[in-house]
């Protein structure tokens, strides 16, 4: 048995914001984690988006020190209850916002982990994700690619990809883009940056956000020993011909509007809308046809970024 990790002297206060959509059981596993953290957070803010199942049984049964709930009156997806949750955190005055899914399950010491990360490396933090195996399943990326049209998906490596396995990993890993889940920023990146933005539903509003942040010139570093278990599978990107798939392109689509460093890049959604349309007989068919059509005439209606403050 190794030495024991020190303990941290905590000086800035920590909300951590779930966002949980009809998953009460998932939920209530990542509750009791939280409340069970060698650190207990000084608050958890669950944004209830609208659910139907019985999570209001489980967050009215739940001991969480610093309990509040966001209940939306209807579900307005992940970035809806992202930008809820934050823009609430915020307001109430917290120092460190750590936002999470309800399918993880971060370990006993991740919060400490992330406290002592040096100050100058700690505006913006990102987990390392596993999978209930031990598996380093982290697809935040390390390479996010904007700049040239000839790449067909801007995200180019992962940490995943990168170091195959935690263990390679260097304790701080610079990262280009984030998922919210186990994503952790101080207020002051909230000041700069604005809330994330609920028109992207679900999807990239997590890309939107690490890219805006990174514009305001805050960098992201992904911490190593800070490790969460991703309980579900990736499967969505499967999904293109159902309404998932609508929003994976479409929000793919914003990002390039929105950021793509040159015209060509800029111009690369309306060539893959194009691409896929002519190939839909060979692959996803006229649903996957409809979708991306749909989803370019959305994207041309969401170029504008949005502002960048919390009023």
């Amino acid at each position: 048995m190794g030495p024991a990790r020190e303990v941290p002297a905590v000086t800035e206060t920590v909300c951590v914001v779930v966002v949980t959509f009809n998953r009460a059981d998932l939920l209530r596993g990542l509750l009791e984690r939280l409340a069970a953290l060698d650190t207990v957070p000084d608050a958890v803010l669950v944004v209830d988006n609208a659910s139907t199942d019985h999570t209001a049984q489980v967050l009215a049964e739940s001991a969480n020190p610093g309990l509040a709930v966001v209940s939306m009156a209807e579900n307005t997806g992940g970035a809806g209850g992202f930008h809820a949750g934050v823009r609430a955190a915020y307001e109430a005055g917290w120092d460190r916002i750590w936002l999470m899914d309800d399918d993880v399950l971060p370990a006993p010491d991740c919060l400490d982990v992330l406290l002592a990360v040096d100050p100058d490396h700690a505006a913006c933090l990102m987990v390392t994700r596993e999978d209930s195996a031990g598996r380093l399943v982290e697809k935040a990326a390390t390479d996010f690619d904007l700049t040239h049209a000839t790449a067909l998906r801007p995200k180019r490596a992962s940490v995943e990809t990168t170091y195959r396995s935690r263990g390679a990993m260097p304790e701080l890993v610079e990262l280009q883009n984030v998922p919210f889940e186990g994503f952790m920023v101080r207020r002051e990146v909230v000041s700069a940056v604005g809330l994330p933005d609920p028109s992207f539903f679900i999807f990239y509003d997590d890309v939107d956000y690490a890219l805006r942040a990174r514009r305001a010139g805050f960098r992201i570093w992904g911490v190593r020993d800070a490790v969460v278990v991703r309980r579900l599978d990736f499967d969505q990107q499967h999904d293109l011909a159902g309404w998932k798939g609508f929003y994976m392109y479409r929000n793919l689509f914003v990002v390039h509007l929105r950021y793509g460093a040159t015209a060509a890049v800029r111009l690369k959604p309306w060539l893959l809308t194009a691409a896929v349309v002519v190939l839909s007989p060979l692959r996803g068919g006229v649903a996957e046809a409809r979708n991306v059509i749909r989803a370019m005439r959305s994207a041309r209606t969401m170029r504008s970024l949005p502002p960048a403050s919390v009023d």
